[in-house]
């Protein structure tokens, strides 16, 4: 239940190990936890654990150290970011579904340049909005990470949609980048996270 999801996060400990486990980007063990975030392995256990029962982290295991065979040792419980959205509305809202019958309808009618040009637009209004790149991709839920010259974009805030309409999806994504950010913004489809990369500066 996403109220009980939600409410996991209430503890602000809590909350601190699913960041660091969120911006890790791949599965961390419990130490890994302990020692990020100045706690005990104990401790950092507890609220995984709670966090995994909450469906807000995913659980396997492995072993960390690259060794296999006998002799290799017990494989380590890891953990990351579940892939489950979870929201809370009250009253209830169904953004997605009205957002689907939208991209139907833009497909349907074969506007899509219409569509990549009012997100331009929008993605205008946004820069000006905007105190710099970075915090204008973290207010739009991008998550983005330096990767060497670029951002990369840990998560995709239209993912929902982009399930079953990539095609127009991201597209409309890369034109809003592009109304934002200019020509820095590139297409890099990959296999987690938002399908497009920002050059970090303008060449």
């Amino acid at each position: 239940m996403d109220a009980d999801a939600i409410a996991a996060l209430a503890e602000p400990q809590r909350r601190a190990v699913y960041e660091y486990v969120a911006r890790s980007g791949e599965a961390v063990s419990r130490n890994a936890v302990s020692d990020g975030l100045g706690i005990g392995r104990t401790l950092a256990a507890h609220h995984l654990d709670r966090l995994a029962e909450a469906g807000l982290v995913e659980v396997s295991f492995a072993r960390v150290n690259g060794r296999s065979g006998p002799g290799a040792g017990r494989p380590s419980k890891l953990y990351r970011r579940a892939a489950a959205e979870h929201e809370l509305s009250l009253p209830p809202r169904d953004y997605r579904t009205l957002a689907t019958v939208f991209a139907d309808a833009v497909e349907e009618a074969g506007v899509e340049p219409v569509l990549y040009e009012a997100a331009r637009r929008q993605g205008e209004r946004l820069k000006r909005d905007a105190t710099g790149d970075e915090e204008l991709l973290r207010g739009l839920g991008y998550e983005p990470y330096e990767d060497g010259a670029v951002w990369r974009l840990r998560n995709c805030p239209f993912d929902g949609v982009a399930r079953t309409h990539a095609a127009l999806v991201c597209g409309a994504n890369l034109a809003l980048l592009e109304g934002a950010l200019g020509e820095r913004v590139q297409i890099d489809p990959r296999p987690d996270g938002c399908c497009v990369t920002v050059r970090r500066y303008q060449k």
